[in-house]
């Protein structure tokens, strides 16, 4: 893959992750979601804060974003710069750095949301049999505690074996690179949950909190 291409997909997939759901949507609103609740522009303080429709509608950009991103970098590998074996390779880097633009997005000075969303819609493209597992880590995660940020911390780290297990053998290494590079970023993006796990004081979504409810 030529440097060229390489800084192409890497700007195309930053470019489009900076396009933040929440904030994008809270201007319609005259909001900035940064600005309630956690103060996270992300669609767990998106529900909190406005309701389970906005928190649809912000989890949607964000799944698709991540997905669009992969896609065109696909697209862009195999039509524009004719490197087909390398294609994976471009899809990877889009997709990552799309959840780096909605973490830090340029559009909204650098202020965004943890990223999983974004990661989500990416490996939906690019691995899409680690969807199922990491679903299933994460409900059962929500279910046994309540805690959105733990479930989705785990979820993000099952990525990596779930990639090696469930995909193919051999795995290309760009897929098996951005398995350590999703959960590394997410487990720092939520490393404040982390400390108020430690400290006792992080929030739980009690609705969800299944099992205590049948004890």
């Amino acid at each position: 893959m030529t440097a060229f291409a390489i800084v192409t997909v890497s700007a195309l997939g930053y470019l489009l992750g900076s396009v933040s759901g929440s904030l994008v949507l809270g201007k319609f609103r005259n909001v900035d979601i940064r600005a309630m609740g956690s103060g996270n522009a992300g669609g767990t303080n998106a529900l909190r804060t406005l309701g389970w429709r906005f928190e649809l509608a912000v989890v949607l950009v964000d799944l698709g974003k991540g997905a669009l991103a992969a896609l065109l970098a696909l697209w862009l590998m195999t039509s524009v710069f004719t490197q087909p074996p390398t294609a994976i390779a471009g899809g990877c880097l889009a997709g990552f750095f799309a959840v780096i633009g909605h973490i830090w997005p340029v559009y909204f000075g650098f202020r965004g949301g943890k990223g999983a969303g974004t990661a989500v819609g990416t490996i939906a493209v690019l691995a899409p049999w680690c969807i199922l597992p990491l679903l299933l880590v994460w409900i059962i995660t929500i279910v046994g505690t309540g805690y959105v940020g733990l479930a989705t911390i785990l979820a993000g780290v099952s990525l990596v074996p779930a990639m090696w297990v469930f995909g193919p053998n051999p795995l290309p290494m760009p897929l098996g690179m951005l398995a350590v590079a999703l959960a590394v970023t997410l487990v720092f993006t939520h490393r404040g949950n982390l400390a108020r796990l430690r400290q006792g004081s992080e929030n739980r979504f009690e609705q969800a909190r299944l099992l205590r409810r049948r004890r």
